[in-house]
């Protein structure tokens, strides 16, 4: 592709030779003749003026580079275009699989492709272009919206929502029971009847291995273009806004509500029945246990605000030298009583 005409597909102001052709993208540090790169990171930027590469998209203002230059405001979006336009998404698989098993009262849509050994129950419903892959279960009653793509081994639970356009990697389980457990007074547990339902929206993405419960009254709610990382645990009745991203094994439990646009990173976990506001952002490895206001930026475990943290962390890390001197304060301090026989008087 001329690198003129790529410009103007990913909305880059080009700086260098358009005519150049370019067929393929790389790394920038390994990239080679015709490949594209980027450079998003700081910690890559070294390798801007000795990458061998036809072109690299890079920030306005940023530079010298060694080859032509795409300019963008964020190199690594513009560059996700290049990725889908070099590597077009097609279809993994074509039509019903001669081994799917789909109930007669199921309905599917124009354009499903359905893989061996996939179940699809009684009255479920697969829109337009839809992607089953092989071994995938589909509940009774349940509804999968248009342009999804479900990997192998996904389980969809009876009762399930999907929307538009939602990718779901393998061995992931959406509907499962939600954890509720009523004891007696002999303190055996009884099960509580999960009889709720999830509500996954449009445009949202899961990874793998995530389970997302079903509500015990209700429904368990991921919000528009929410995108969920690999092993995360959302728990019953759980809701989360529009937009957010929760990175891998975060766990969140039962009824929290998380707010839209809330960055979650990995390993966090969160408790039941608390609010988290628009925006906030929780660290790696933060244990949240009260509600959070909209924009909150929180660390640690119990969580704190994060330049708290950081003041915490600091003072830790000087723990060490501390206790010697406390140590070296009480030995002075023992000599001069073993002195006087009695200690010093304190000013």
């Amino acid at each position: 592709m001329r690198l003129d005409a790529l410009a103007r597909a990913l909305g880059c102001t080009l700086e260098g030779d358009g005519s150049a052709e370019v067929t393929g993208v790389a790394p920038i540090e390994s990239a080679g003749p015709g490949d594209l790169t980027f450079l998003h990171h700081p910690k890559y930027v070294q390798h801007l003026a000795t990458t061998r590469a036809a072109a690299a998209i890079i920030l306005p203002g940023a530079g010298p580079s060694s080859c032509a230059v795409l300019r963008h405001e964020n190199p690594y979006l513009a560059f996700a275009a290049a990725l889908r336009l070099f590597f077009p998404e097609t279809p993994r698989w074509n039509g019903v699989h001669p081994q799917a098993a789909v109930a007669a009262t199921a309905s599917l849509a124009p354009g499903v492709a359905v893989g061996a050994f996939a179940v699809i129950e009684d009255r479920a419903e697969v829109g337009e272009e839809t992607q089953i892959g092989p071994q995938v279960y589909i509940g009774r009653g349940s509804r999968i919206g248009r342009s999804c793509l479900l990997y192998p081994q996904v389980v969809i639970r009876e009762g399930v929502t999907v929307g538009d356009r939602v990718i779901i990697h393998s061995g992931t389980v959406v509907g499962s029971d939600g954890f509720g457990y009523a004891r007696d007074a002999q303190g055996r547990s009884h099960k509580v009847p999960q009889v709720g339902r999830v509500v996954i929206e449009d445009d949202v993405e899961l990874g793998a291995n995530v389970t997302v419960d079903r509500a015990t009254l209700g429904a368990t709610r991921i919000g528009r273009g929410t995108k969920v990382d690999n092993l995360v645990q959302i728990a019953h009745n759980v809701v989360i806004g529009e937009h957010s991203v929760i990175v891998a094994q975060v766990a969140i439990a039962g009824s929290t509500e998380v707010g839209r646009h809330v960055t979650i990173a990995g390993q966090a976990g969160i408790v039941g029945h608390v609010k988290i506001g628009d925006r906030s952002v929780i660290g790696s490895q933060a244990g949240v246990g009260e509600d959070l206001p909209a924009g909150a930026m929180v660390l640690g475990s119990p969580a704190v605000p994060h330049m708290t943290a950081k003041r915490i962390w600091s003072a830790w890390a000087k723990l060490p030298d501390l206790l010697r001197r406390v140590r070296d304060l009480e030995r002075r301090l023992g000599e001069d009583t073993d002195r006087t026989g009695q200690e010093e008087p304190r000013p």
